[in-house]
């Protein structure tokens, strides 16, 4: 019903950005044809820095962040959704340019949502949300350029403690590959390996680049998150005839290799953006996310927090020290 709603709101003074908990009307909702009462939010590097503002993500000022969202229909203009209808939104710059997920009520365009899946809790949706997405489009990526289970060799995931290299990892154990789950972490060993990693690498052996063009033949794909220096060795040492999906490059956007790997190997370098991704493949996704990830396995990877420690949250993210997923429950 119409009334006041509790957001999380960002606001900009003398170029600092604070972060306070207010209560504002339904009148301040930025336009849409479909208004949604939010159960679920998450948190994501992306919305760290947004709660500190780093990156100039966000230009304009009061702003609500939360870049995916889960929650019911209220009110609705569209011919796609009707009130009582269960949906999830991540990317189209939501909780950038247009306010998101951290608040009771959210206004958005209908295009920009999808069903939530049957047999899918909003709160596991949360765990997904656009880490799980991208991971996904990430695997079905791999999966049309040829990668299938087989004896070639491992599949390379790095960033695997994080939020896509987590759900990256669970998936392609499910379906039968052997997952070699890079981190730098010695705490994540376990953790990793209950999701379903064959292998432990090192993040330290991916910063030495070998020593001509090509290194041994190791990988029969890869998802990298990383980018960089990181990107490039991992070229350099999968099968022949194999893809590496990238998907993040927070090791920097550089890529210094040659033409060696994809000339002489015929490697593919196949980029994944969850954002604006077409709708078709953003469903198809979500109805694989749900096939095919053992669902119960998320209560391994998430942590539920309240609205109220999402700025604490923000650093430990921005930090590293957060492993899995960080869903953010809209009712406590």
């Amino acid at each position: 019903m119409p009334g006041d709603f509790r957001a999380l709101v960002l606001e900009q003074n003398d170029g600092n950005v604070t972060a306070a908990i207010k209560n504002l009307p339904d009148e301040a909702l930025p336009p849409g044809d479909v208004t949604v009462r939010v159960a679920y939010s998450d948190l994501n590097y992306k919305d760290g820095m947004i709660l500190k503002g780093l990156g100039r993500l966000v230009r304009t000022y009061p702003h609500v962040p939360g870049i995916d969202f889960a929650g019911v229909v209220e009110e609705s203009s569209s011919s796609v959704f009707k009130p009582g209808d269960e949906v999830v939104l991540t990317g189209w710059r939501v909780g950038e340019i247009h306010w998101g997920g951290y608040a009771e009520r959210a206004r958005v365009k209908s295009e920009w949502l999808v069903p939530l899946p049957p047999n899918m809790t909003m709160r596991q949706a949360m765990a997904l949300g656009t880490a799980g997405l991208t991971a996904m489009l990430a695997v079905m990526a791999l999966e049309n350029h040829g990668l299938k289970p087989d004896n070639r060799g491992d599949v390379l995931v790095t960033g695997a403690s994080g939020g896509v290299g987590s759900v990256a990892t669970a998936v392609l154990a499910r379906l039968g590959f052997r997952v070699a789950a890079v981190t730098g972490r010695a705490e994540s060993h376990e953790y990793l390996k209950a999701l379903g990693a064959t292998a432990i690498v090192d993040r330290a052996e991916l910063d030495t680049p070998p020593k001509g063009p090509l290194a041994a033949e190791r990988w029969s794909g890869a998802i990298d998150s990383v980018g960089g220096t990181t990107l490039a060795n991992i070229l350099a040492s999968l099968c022949y005839w194999s893809s590496c999906a990238a998907v993040g490059n927070a090791g920097g956007v550089a890529l210094n290799t040659t033409v060696i790997p994809f000339l002489l190997r015929g490697i593919n370098l196949l980029g994944i953006d969850s954002a604006t991704c077409p709708t078709e493949r953003r469903l198809l996704a979500w109805q694989r996310l749900a096939k095919d990830l053992p669902l119960a396995a998320l209560d391994a990877m998430t942590d539920v927090v309240p609205l109220s420690q999402l700025p604490e949250k923000a650093d430990e993210i921005l930090k590293g020290q957060i492993r899995g997923r960080t869903v953010v429950d809209l009712s406590a």
